[in-house]
This record gives structure tokens, C-alpha cells and sequence, in this order.
């Protein structure tokens, strides 16, 4: 496909590494994420109530029929004897319900096995005279209580505390990915135009946009669950504990302690699996964007060549791959849960055989079989969450990557700050090469450039016009050798100060998809219409803009797509005029008009080059017949030098040049 999957700075972090880099982000958001933590275990600490009373209700129901059926034999049975009996000795009959009062005893009893909640809720209920235990402590109305009263009050503070949770999260991850999105715009916006040059665009796109979004998903969905999940687990896990020692039953403690590990065996070993699909789906996505980036800015060429089908194919080949890959993730991914499923039934079903064999009462079963179930959604959950930790961790590193990349220029540690430029720009000794290629660029170049002079450059394609003014405007440093102004080096200057002090105007002008009026006033803070109006009649496009009916305000469309390519350069000019640079750059900026645009456009270009110190790239050399110094390079060397007529005069390559442009 000749793309990259990948990118020459990519690295590999592990776990710890992202996401502890992630939690300094999150740490600005502490107030928040602690609120979530809190109502996550808040949700987990609300079953235990519930777990409280399963086992002494089941076990009230049981005792309770079993009683009850033995109290109607014996009833049956004694009644007319006890009935007799006190007839013959006071002459009357006694009820049963009597009869049943006498027995009892008449002093309240604890219930051992409540939760020591239900017997404080008992005695404040007394004071009130309602009665939940009755004189011998078994309970009476703990039903109603659990159903009108306890399941209500647990779900509700279980909703409430389970949406604060996660509405504490979600906001605590779109906030954190906020900051890191504008952390990544910043950092592309310092890289040199070296860094631009060796990495692809949609690429970078990708990892801007689609990744975080990622870091979002872990952070809003991923982190709820894992601040509620686990603490659920511990809740159930540890009533299941403390219920196994009150009662006995260390060695059903050690089976279930034995078997519960097994379940997380399969998210560890197939979350490592995850870990790697998922960046390579991230890498094939990256693909898709830069195909995508890459056809729309290069349109007029697929139209122009008919190849529409050739274009459709590629893309339909890139998506066809991620696809694949994806799925290949979502096939592991989605093996999980099941795994964890069955394993989880399948550690039920034996601790239920084992509780019948050892003949365990069914009462006792159930108190520790409910919080199992309980725990099972947490642990579905978790089986999740490793999956989505692993792909955190592939776009974390995707960014992170990017992040820790540093191809800015370096900035001096005291800048110097400057407002003017008052004496020359010279370049002494200069060589340059781009990224690793071996070969130089611009081989020891020197030359002065004195203020108010008009610097042409002249040559061939390849032979380094572009990358003398990219030198000149410091988009790159010197390999070699040394740029000044003013006697002081280019480096030395506070790079925005230095920015201001230069104009560039190139051969393909881009402009912003906003109205003429903001691109002319680009650059320019506080530009007033006036002002704006004004650069625009100088560089002769005030006429074509009026000519519209949206004027100053119409939309020129991506990349100026809206503007024919001298209105564009118009624009561009009026942009350079009202900021009013000292030092101007023209990068062939007439090369690519008709003789009628260019005429318009070279008109505006004077007017831009007055009073300025002009360094001109100039394809035709019409255009650069007044310059006071003319530099003709070849392969990175200047070849020669002179004003038009020294060098004509010479009859060396610069003759040669406007010969071929059948020049006078």
C-alpha cells in the first residue's frame, strides 16, 4: 500500500508507565475522582445489609414451618387433656391461645445470628411499641421490615451512590481528555517543519483524534467500573468469610478459596493477547485516515486523472485490513467474558455438590452462594475491563509516543527580545540536510542580505532556492555554519519576535477555511476593518472581493478552494502588507499565474517590496531584473553572482537561464 503502519518514534510502555503518566492528568481532577471512588464503594457496601439477613430469614422460614407443624401435633394431642384438666380444677375452659402465653417464657431474647443492626432497629422499635422480635427473640415482622423498609432504602442509596459514580468518572474522563488533546496540539504546534516532513499527516490525525477518544472510554466507563467492581467483589467475598468462620465452615472456605483465582486466569492471559490486536487495529485506522486526508487534498488530481476507481480500490483495501484486524481483537476480546462465565457456573455447581454431600442445611448454603452471585456482575464486568485496559494502553502508547518526541527548534535559555532590523541578515558558511539523508542540502553558502536590498535567488529545481528562505525564516536550523541579523544569531532570538519581523509569501498559498477578512487579518491582532480594507486595495484584491455579494465576510473554502490562484495570492499579499513586516520572503509567488494575474499580482508585490529588505525565489526572471544582487545556485552551491546585467554579461548559467526564457 506504500503507508506506514507505523511511525519511526513509536515506542512500547508498559502499564504502569501509561497509566501512571495518565494519573497526572487525572490528579488536577482528584476532588472528582475521589467523590467516584467514594460512591463506588458506597454501591459495594450496600449489599451487605441484604447479605445480613439472608441467612437468619431463610432460616426463621425453615424453623418456623417445622415449629409450627409440630405445635398442631402436639396441640392435637394435648389440648383436651390440658382442655380436661383445668376444667376439673377450676371448673372452666382455658384457650389454646392462653394455654400457648402461660408457656412462654416471659423475658426477650437476642437473636445470636441477626445482624447487630436489626437488634438496635428493635429496641428503638419498642419505643414506638412496635415489636420485631418476640419474647424469645424469634423475629415477627423482619419480613415486612426487609420488604417495605431495607430493600427500598438499599436500592435507593445503590442507584444514587451507582449514578454518582459514574457521572463523577465520565466527567473526571472528558476532562482529562480534554487536557490531553490540547497537551498534543500544542506539542505538534512547536515541532519544526523537519518533524512534518518525515511523518504523515493522517497518521498524526489519527492519534489526535481517534485515540484519546480510547483514553475517554477507559477512563469515564472503564475506571467506574473498576472503582465499584472490586469493592462489590471484596464485600461479597469478605461477608462470605466472615460467614464461613462464625459458622464452621473452614473447609468450604478453603474450596471456594481454592477455585475463585481460576476465574481471573483467563483475563490475565488472553488481556496480554487483547493488548496487541488492538494497537494493530489502531495502526490500520491511522491508515484509513491518512488515505482519507490524503484523496480529499489531492482531489483535482484524482479528477483530473480519472482514477476515482484506483482511489476506491486503495481505500476499500484499508478498511478491508482494519476490519480484519479489528475483528481478530473483538474474537479474543469477546472470549473472555464467556470463559469467565464458565469457569464461574462451573465453581457454583461444585460448591453446590460439595454442600450436599457434606449434608450442609440450606440455610447455610444460601448465605454464601447470594453474595457469590452478587460478585458475578462485578466479575463479568472485570473481564471487560482488562480488555479495555489493554486497548488504553495501545492508544497511551500511540500517544505518548508522539508526546515524547522533540523535533522543536531549541530555544536559548535567555532570548533575546527584538523589534526591528536595522543593519543586514547574513548567512556565513552554511550547510544544511534534512532529517538523516547524508547528502547536504545547501553546501557553504555565504552572502549578506544589507536592509532595503531587494536578494534574488535563481536555479533549477533541487538546487536549494526553498530551503535558503526556510534557513532565512528559521523554520529549520544550519547543519553547519551561521544565520545573523544584525551580527546576532538567528538562535539567539525569541522565536516569536523573530517571526514578526519576517513576511512570507509562497507559491502555493493556503488560506484558512474562514471568511477574507480573517485571513487577511491573520496574524495581525487587532486589525480593524479599515486596515484590512486598505491592505486588501494595495495588493489589488479589493475589487474582486466587492465583487461578491458576501464581500470582507464570504467563506473561502479549504485551503481558499472557493478563490482562483491569483486571487488567493492576493489575499496572501494583502495579508503580508497589513502586517508590515521589515524582512519580506517570496517564494516564487508569481510562477504558477496567467500574464494578466501576474501582472496584478506583481503590481501588489511591489507595493509589498517597498521600503523592505526583499529575499525573492523567482522562477521568472522578468521579475527580478531590478534586484541589487542576484544568487544563481546549483545543487546547493552558488554558482554565480551579480546584479542582472554583470551576470548577463558573463554569459554563464544565469545567460544560459534567460535564453532559454527568451529574455532581452
Amino acid at each position: 500500500m506504500g503507508i506506514r503502519t507505523t511511525e519511526f518514534f513509536d515506542k512500547e510502555y508498559t502499564a504502569r508507565q501509561a497509566y501512571g503518566r495518565l494519573f497526572q492528568y487525572a490528579k488536577k481532577y482528584k476532588v472528582r475522582l475521589l467523590i467516584g471512588l467514594l460512591a463506588g464503594f458506597t454501591t459495594a457496601m450496600s449489599w451487605m445489609p441484604l447479605f445480613q439477613v439472608i441467612q437468619p430469614v431463610l432460616k426463621h422460614v425453615q424453623t418456623t414451618e417445622a415449629k409450627e407443624a409440630v405445635e398442631q401435633e402436639q396441640t392435637d394431642t394435648a389440648a383436651p387433656a390440658a382442655e380436661e384438666a383445668e376444667t376439673k380444677k377450676t371448673g372452666f375452659k382455658v384457650s389454646l391461645k392462653d394455654m400457648v402465653k402461660r408457656e412462654k417464657s416471659a423475658g426477650r431474647l437476642e437473636r445470636k445470628d441477626l445482624p447487630g443492626w436489626f437488634n438496635k432497629a428493635d429496641s428503638m422499635a419498642r419505643k414506638f411499641g412496635l415489636e420485631l422480635l418476640d419474647e424469645q427473640g424469634n423475629m415477627t415482622g423482619e419480613l415486612l421490615v426487609v420488604a417495605i423498609v431495607v430493600v427500598p432504602f438499599v436500592m435507593l442509596v445503590w442507584l444514587g451512590s451507582m449514578y454518582l459514580n459514574q457521572y463523577c468518572l465520565r466527567w473526571s474522563g472528558a476532562h482529562v481528555v480534554q487536557d490531553l488533546r490540547q497537551d498534543l496540539f500544542n506539542h505538534l504546534q512547536q515541532q519544526s517543519l523537519q518533524f512534518f516532513g518525515r511523518t504523515d499527516v493522517g497518521q498524526i490525525m489519527s492519534r489526535c483524534t481517534n485515540d484519546p477518544q480510547q483514553i475517554e472510554h477507559v477512563i469515564s466507563r472503564t475506571v467506574a467500573d473498576l472503582c465499584r467492581a472490586p469493592f462489590e467483589i471484596l464485600v461479597a467475598g469478605g461477608f462470605v468469610i466472615y460467614f464461613a468462620i462464625q459458622h464452621d465452615m473452614i473447609p468450604t472456605l478453603v474450596l471456594m478459596g481454592i477455585g475463585f483465582p481460576l476465574v481471573f486466569l483467563p483475563i490475565t492471559v488472553l488481556g496480554t493477547i487483547v493488548h496487541r490486536w488492538a494497537r494493530r487495529a489502531m495502526q490500520r485506522v491511522s491508515i484509513i485516515s491518512s488515505k482519507m486526508h490524503e484523496n480529499i487534498t489531492c482531489i483535482r488530481v484524482v479528477k483530473a486523472y480519472n482514477t476515482e476507481a484506483l482511489e476506491e480500490k486503495k481505500y476499500q483495501t484499508a478498511n478491508r485490513d482494519y476490519v480484519k484486524t479489528l475483528l481478530r481483537s473483538v474474537r479474543i476480546e469477546l472470549l473472555i467474558q464467556p470463559v469467565v462465565e464458565a469457569l464461574g457456573v462451573c465453581m457454583i455447581f461444585i460448591f453446590i455438590i460439595y454442600c450436599f454431600f457434606t449434608k450442609v442445611a440450606i440455610y447455610d448454603i444460601v448465605p454464601l452462594v447470594a453474595p457469590l452471585l452478587v460478585a458475578y456482575r462485578p466479575m463479568r464486568q472485570l473481564s471487560k475491563v482488562q480488555a479495555q485496559v489493554e486497548r488504553g494502553r495501545a492508544a497511551l502508547c500511540r500517544i505518548f509516543s508522539l508526546m515524547d518526541l522533540d523535533m522543536s527548534l531549541p530555544i536559548d535559555a535567555n532570548p533575546i527580545h527584538k523589534t526591528d532590523f536595522t543593519t543586514s541578515v547574513k548567512f556565513d558558511h552554511v550547510s544544511f540536510r534534512y532529517g538523516q539523508n547524508p547528502d547536504l542540502t545547501i553546501k557553504d553558502v555565504s552572502f549578506e542580505m544589507p536592509r532595503g536590498k531587494i536578494i534574488a535567488v535563481v536555479g533549477g529545481t533541487g538546487s536549494g532556492k526553498t530551503t535558503l528562505a526556510n534557513l532565512l525564516a528559521r523554520f529549520y536550523d544550519p547543519t553547519d555554519g551561521s544565520i545573523t541579523m544584525d551580527d546576532v544569531p538567528l538562535h539567539r532570538f525569541d522565536i516569536a519576535d523573530l517571526r514578526k519581523l519576517i513576511g512570507v509569501v509562497t507559491q502555493e498559498t493556503v488560506l484558512f477555511n474562514d471568511t477574507i477578512a480573517n485571513n487577511i487579518a491573520y496574524g495581525t491582532e487587532g486589525a480593524t476593518r479599515e486596515q484590512i480594507i486598505e491592505a486588501a486595495k494595495m495588493a489589488n484584491a479589493h475589487e474582486f472581493i466587492i465583487a461578491q455579494p458576501e464581500g470582507y465576510d464570504r467563506i473561502v473554502g479549504e485551503k481558499g478552494f472557493a478563490l482562483s490562484g491569483g486571487e488567493r495570492q492576493r489575499v496572501a499579499i494583502a495579508r503580508a502588507i497589513l502586517k508590515n513586516p521589515p524582512i519580506l520572503v517570496l517564494d516564487e509567488a508569481t510562477s504558477a499565474l496567467d500574464t494578466v494575474t501576474e501582472r496584478l499580482v506583481q503590481d501588489a508585490i511591489n507595493r509589498l517590496m517597498a521600503n523592505r529588505t526583499t529575499f525573492a525565489i523567482a522562477h521568472r526572471l522578468s521579475t527580478i531584473r531590478n534586484a541589487d544582487q542576484i544568487l544563481v545556485m546549483a545543487n546547493g552551491v552558488i554558482q554565480e553572482r551579480g546584479t542582472h546585467d554583470e551576470l548577463y554579461a558573463k554569459g554563464g548559467v544565469y545567460r544560459r537561464l534567460c535564453e532559454m526564457q527568451q529574455m532581452d
